[in-house]
């Protein structure tokens, strides 16, 4: 059963009761991300995010890991371009702790200048870490690109400069000016009752102040390109994009859809045609990442040099293939039961239903059923796949990146995208 209730600061809390369910997830959320960052605020959000485990007023940075594992349960964060989340799980009886832990640690934490100095240095290897992995640095490279002069298109982590330079008192600031009551959601799914989590919760939350920060969100543009990056590494990392899908956009079902017949599922088109027949690359793989207000669609494959041409003369048959010729009916349905069966096998989950409490709250105001998606997946055509497709594709909207021991001459795009 869901509910809802807006403490007097502006806090949205919103839970899910989940009878049978032997614990409880609970979120703090915050609509504050590295998008919404200023050029030497770079990294501010993840690091804050790093800072508030680091201890309170009350508890040490080992008192909370203590009191966590004392119950069993689990606390985390993350950090994404539009928000940050505080989470924890635990049995629901020890609700009481977790809520007093999640409570103190976002609203006490005290942000010691020598445990920033320590996590610096954590975070520039986290940064180091991710330059070294050539298939997740890419994606950094590429959304620089495609998003230039917007910040959605910059790295959550910052940069080494201003991960640096990031001291108590800034930190300070940051919390002051956008964590206000208005873009935070608490959302709690599992074994518990709303009045009881509120009465639990709201004493300390609906104290926190309103901010007179106004951030305004710019929706990227995108941009296309062709870029060849050379880098002395055994593979040649392939990265194209093209225009996406919103989170609020009603054709997400369709890019959704079509994004699973094309390369995220094991039996999608690029995988067996490049994996499992050509046995050209161990990772391909297409994704659809989508935000707030925009989105992207994208391919990604890790080849031998010598096969570069040919894999990305595959990728443009399937991409022309999927202009020219209608979906069949059986790929899909087949495509369609795989979406709905990651929805409902997820929803067994609490952290999966504390997760999209927080993000319908977000997006919609409000809680969205299941079987409304369902209905919605369900009434998606092979006409609506194509139509949806034709007018996010062509060569002349593709954005390519070439990261290895590559050469200039794939700098032209034409060179492989071609439709017929």
């Amino acid at each position: 059963m869901y509910q809802k209730t807006v403490l007097g600061n502006g806090i949205r809390v919103v839970t899910e009761k989940i009878p049978f369910a032997y614990s409880v997830s609970t979120g703090i959320w915050v609509n504050t991300g590295s998008r919404d960052e200023r050029p030497h605020e770079r990294g501010m959000s993840h690091f804050i995010e790093h800072m508030l485990f680091k201890g309170t007023k009350r508890r040490s940075a080992l008192d909370i890991a203590k009191e966590f594992d004392s119950v069993g349960g689990f606390a985390n964060a993350f950090t994404s371009k539009e928000h940050i989340c505080f989470h924890a799980k635990v049995l629901a009886a020890h609700l009481p702790l977790l809520t007093d832990l999640l409570t103190d640690l976002f609203l006490e934490s005290t942000f010691d200048p020598a445990e920033i100095e320590r996590e610096q240095s954590v975070i520039v290897q986290e940064i180091r870490m991710v330059e070294d992995t050539p298939d997740e640095f890419i994606h950094v490279l590429f959304q620089e690109e495609f998003w230039k002069e917007n910040p959605l298109g910059l790295p959550i982590y910052g940069s080494v400069e201003t991960v640096e330079n990031a001291d108590r008192q800034q930190m300070l600031d940051f919390i002051a000016a956008m964590f206000d009551p208005s873009k935070i959601v608490i959302s709690a799914a599992g074994n518990l009752e709303h009045q009881q989590f509120l009465d639990l919760i709201a004493p300390a939350m609906e104290k926190l102040p309103a901010s007179n920060m106004v951030v305004q969100r710019k929706a990227p543009d995108s941009h296309f390109f062709c870029r060849a990056l050379k880098k002395d590494l055994e593979q040649v990392h392939i990265l194209m994009g093209m225009h996406g899908t919103s989170q609020k956009d009603e054709l997400r079902f369709a890019s959704h859809l079509l994004n699973v017949i094309l390369g995220s599922s094991m039996s999608s088109r690029l995988f067996q045609e490049i994996r499992e027949k050509r046995g050209l690359a161990y990772s391909v793989y297409s994704f659809s990442h989508s935000h707030e207000d925009c989105g992207m669609t994208g391919i990604y494959a890790g080849v031998s040099p010598q096969n570069v041409r040919e894999v990305l003369l595959l990728v443009n048959r399937e991409l022309s293939k999927l202009l020219r010729e209608p979906i069949s009916e059986s790929e899909l349905s087949s495509a369609r039961e795989y979406v709905k069966g990651n929805m409902y096998i997820n929803s067994e989950s609490n952290d999966y239903r504390m997760n999209r409490l927080a993000k319908n709250e977000y997006l919609f105001g409000d809680y969205i059923a299941f079987e409304e998606v369902e209905k919605k997946i369900n009434a998606v055509t092979s006409e609506d796949l194509r139509a949806w497709f034709k007018d996010v594709y062509s060569p002349e909207k593709v954005a390519v990146m070439l990261y290895g021991p590559v050469d200039e001459r794939w700098e032209d795009p034409k060179a492989f995208l071609q439709v017929g």
